[in-house]
């Protein structure tokens, strides 16, 4: 699957909000990028511009392309409930996503790296896809290489300040993680509204 690789601080810039990771350029220019940014004098924004944008940083945030999120669309709207919060779940519940939060990366475009090098297992099983959805009760863990297990030590390193949250338990000694339940819309807490 394609994913993007363009300028990641002039998207952030757009949005106004650091939709790859904290970045120093929206504190250094808290404007939007381009000739005019600085004056600030653009127009009011339609309802349609606005839920676009909104999509756009899902998106964005996520690290999919168009085609991908409408898959993801279509099926939270089939299923049964509130298809904003379902098409949430379904994001987060990625298992890129879920390697980013349990910390095994530092970002989430690493986290899909590490999963498309054949890093991680799903309950002892290699996976190497990383839009797979894990289910409550599945278990994700790095390989037993040495190179899998220095990557993550590394990042468990740097991300030790941030906490995992409360859906899933992580075992920092056995470098694994358990999905204990599908996230509700309190423990995402997108930056979209």
């Amino acid at each position: 699957m394609a994913r993007y690789t363009g300028a990641k601080d002039k998207i952030s810039r757009r949005f106004g909000v650091p939709l790859f990771g904290t970045t120093k350029v929206l504190e250094q220019k808290n404007y939007p990028p381009g000739q005019h940014g600085p004056k600030g004098g653009r127009r009011k924004a339609s309802e349609y511009s606005i839920a676009l944008a909104e999509k756009q940083k899902l998106r964005f945030q996520y690290g999919l392309m168009e085609r991908q999120f409408r898959r993801y669309f279509s099926i939270a709207q089939k299923k049964r409930g509130v298809t904003g919060e379902l098409l949430l779940q379904a994001l987060e519940t990625r298992l890129d996503n879920v390697v980013f939060k349990l910390g095994f990366a530092n970002s989430r475009a690493a986290a899909r790296q590490f999963v498309g090098h054949g890093h991680v297992t799903v309950n002892g099983r290699k996976v190497n896809i990383s839009s797979v959805n894990v289910k409550p009760g599945d278990v994700i863990s790095v390989r037993e290489g040495a190179r899998s297990r220095s990557l993550s030590a590394r990042s468990l390193e740097l991300m030790q300040i941030t906490p995992v949250p409360d859906w899933l338990t992580l075992d920092r000694d056995n470098v694994k993680g358990t999905v204990n339940r599908v996230p509700s819309r309190e423990d995402i807490n997108p930056i979209v509204n």
